[in-house]
């Protein structure tokens, strides 16, 4: 903990000119490190796997970013930071044994883990499903925790919904936020929903019909025609998803109609479609002139994988508050020989 207290102190001495760095793992296309960027934070090094995620994420930051397998990078070359983000699958947690921090399927977990033990950050900023909070009848969200607790960190999960921020969709995400213990950050709550929500109409408006090549044709599956699959203008929309033939219709579209259990119909009194790329891109709060790379799949996947940059803007903003709070407090304590 010798080089932690030793960061403390630089961040102390160095905090009205220094910003907060950044790495990002499993960053995407940069949902989570544009909204970080956009409060003031400094990405200084970010991975993915995917390589057009990797180029769209070039296109608008500064940050280094490496494209590849995370348990192939050697960490020695990742640089030291204030603050690491990204969020870790959970598909290979066992629900008889939620101590499989070693199930090879686990492996970007795992490497998560072992950074934020090696770097020490002085926070750290996952976003997963909210369905990691009840797996295991809540025993993996325990495990997590108390794996993160070992390596030094207090960590605080809470379920928000983005439409409560900024967001233009109902999209229910659990944000994970550690402090290492020597911050003495007991507590976290997440900031206050907004009071006035954005609906679709406001979040489209000047946007022009789109080219034919920018949407999504391919069939509408059973599983698609399931439920209603339709927000009108004055709502919110659905949840952006990353398959793109799963993706929700545009709010001109006519209304879908019931036939009965699991199963819908498209009106017939318009034009059917689902959301282009860059109309699900703006729903996911990116700006409009952002660049996104690959083919169309790879566009919407990139999108529906991502944080809705407003949602991460909160995350950051009140991450920074604490940060400089607390640090102010123990500037103090080291003046007053505390």
């Amino acid at each position: 903990m010798v080089n932690a207290e030793n960061n403390v102190i630089d961040l102390i001495n160095n905090k009205n000119e220094k910003k907060y760095t950044v790495v990002s793992l499993f960053a995407g296309a940069g949902g989570l490190d544009l909204g970080f960027k956009h409060k003031g934070f400094k990405l200084i090094w970010a991975n993915d796997i995917d390589k057009d995620a990797c180029e769209t994420h070039r296109s608008w930051s500064t940050a280094k970013v490496i494209q590849g397998d995370i348990s192939k990078i050697d960490f020695s070359l990742i640089p030291d930071c204030d603050v690491i983000t990204g969020g870790f699958p959970c598909q290979g947690f066992s629900l008889a044994g939620p101590r499989q921090i070693d199930d090879k399927r686990n492996v970007l977990y795992r490497y998560y883990v072992k950074l934020v033990e090696e770097k020490q950050p002085l926070a750290f900023v996952a976003e997963n499903v909210k369905g990691i909070l009840t797996l295991g009848d809540g025993t993996i969200i325990d495990a997590i925790i108390e794996d993160f607790s070992d390596k030094g960190y207090d960590v605080y999960p809470t379920l928000v919904n983005a439409a409560h921020y900024s967001v233009p969709q109902d999209r229910w995400r659990v944000i994970m936020i550690g402090f290492r213990k020597d911050l003495n950050v007991t507590e976290f709550k997440f900031p206050d929903p907004f009071r006035v929500k954005v609906t679709l109409k406001e979040a489209l408006k000047g946007m022009h019909e789109p080219n034919p090549n920018d949407v999504c044709h391919a069939a509408f599956s059973s599983r698609y025609m399931s439920r209603n699959r339709k927000r009108k203008w004055d709502e919110m929309g659905y949840t952006v998803p990353a398959m793109s033939k799963q993706v929700t219709l545009h709010p001109s579209s006519p209304d879908m109609i019931k036939l009965g259990e699991d199963l819908w119909k498209f009106g017939d009194n318009g034009i059917t479609r689902r959301l282009s790329w860059k109309e699900a891109a703006v729903v996911q709060t990116f700006p409009k002139n952002i660049h996104f790379s690959g083919n169309l799949t790879s566009k919407y996947k990139q999108i529906g994988n991502a944080v809705p940059v407003k949602l991460a803007e909160v995350v950051a903003q009140e991450l920074k508050r604490i940060l400089n709070e607390r640090l102010n407090a123990l500037d103090l304590n080291q003046e007053a020989g505390v």
